[in-house]
């Protein structure tokens, strides 16, 4: 359980901590991350980092006048790699806050997202396998945040590692501990019967050795009534 407390009622902390999760846990299982993704994302924000840097530096150093066509030219370009960066995280990452390699070869690419004002958690789970003719699979897992966060805003990491593992068959395999399975056995629903049917008497009779014929006639004595007894004796 985490020391660290967050407000349940805020939905971005809630998020924001349940998505720092996944990479610590897959990563225990030996899953190996891969960060291209952010990587792209990282080289355009610090890219146009450095054109408003330098911007900053020759306009300092020789004033506006002489480099007007330089920052001009820097701002487009600027201008450009922000653009680029914005559509990738929206068209690109879409939210994807995990990307990795499992030993068997088999590639996993989870997403989350939250709706406002609604306390869930949705995965979108892409597993992909290792033969490139095998069609890649896509999962969509949905559980509120009260799963895994208690009444004071603490992070609980079983019942979350859980929820991963039970719903990514990737993860039970390598996680089988932490997979809940289901009990789907049915009771078989017991059968009554009529101890005093003649049938049901041979039948244990015959099954614990004795004849059928002694089987109906002590069957027989039984069911007659009282009065026919009572002459034969």
């Amino acid at each position: 359980m985490a020391s660290e407390r967050i407000s349940v009622y805020n939905l971005a902390d809630l998020k924001n901590t349940t998505d720092d999760a996944i990479p610590n846990y897959l990563n225990s299982l030996k899953i190996k991350q891969v960060h291209t993704l952010a990587d792209v994302r990282l080289a355009l924000g610090y890219s146009a980092f450095l054109i408003a840097a330098a911007c900053f530096a020759w306009d300092y150093k020789f004033g506006f006048e002489s480099t007007k066509y330089l920052t001009g030219g820097a701002v487009a370009l600027y201008t450009i790699l922000n653009s680029a960066m914005t559509l990738w995280i929206w068209y690109v990452e879409k939210g994807v806050v995990y990307e990795g390699v499992a030993p068997s070869g088999e590639k996993i690419r989870i997403a989350s997202s939250t709706k406002p004002y609604d306390p869930t958690y949705n995965l979108t789970i892409t597993l992909t396998p290792k033969s490139p003719s095998a069609k890649p699979q896509t999962l969509s897992v949905s559980h509120p945040f009260s799963k895994w966060f208690d009444e004071q805003g603490r992070f609980v990491t079983i019942p979350f590692q859980q929820m991963i593992a039970t719903s990514v068959p990737l993860v039970a395999v390598l996680d089988p501990k932490r997979a809940v399975k289901e009990d789907t056995k049915t009771e078989t629903p017991a059968v009554s019967f009529d101890s005093t049917s003649p049938e049901v008497l041979d039948a244990i009779l015959a099954a614990s050795g004795g004849s059928s014929g002694v089987g109906s006639s002590s069957t027989a004595e039984a069911s007659a009534p009282r009065s026919s007894r009572r002459r034969k004796a």
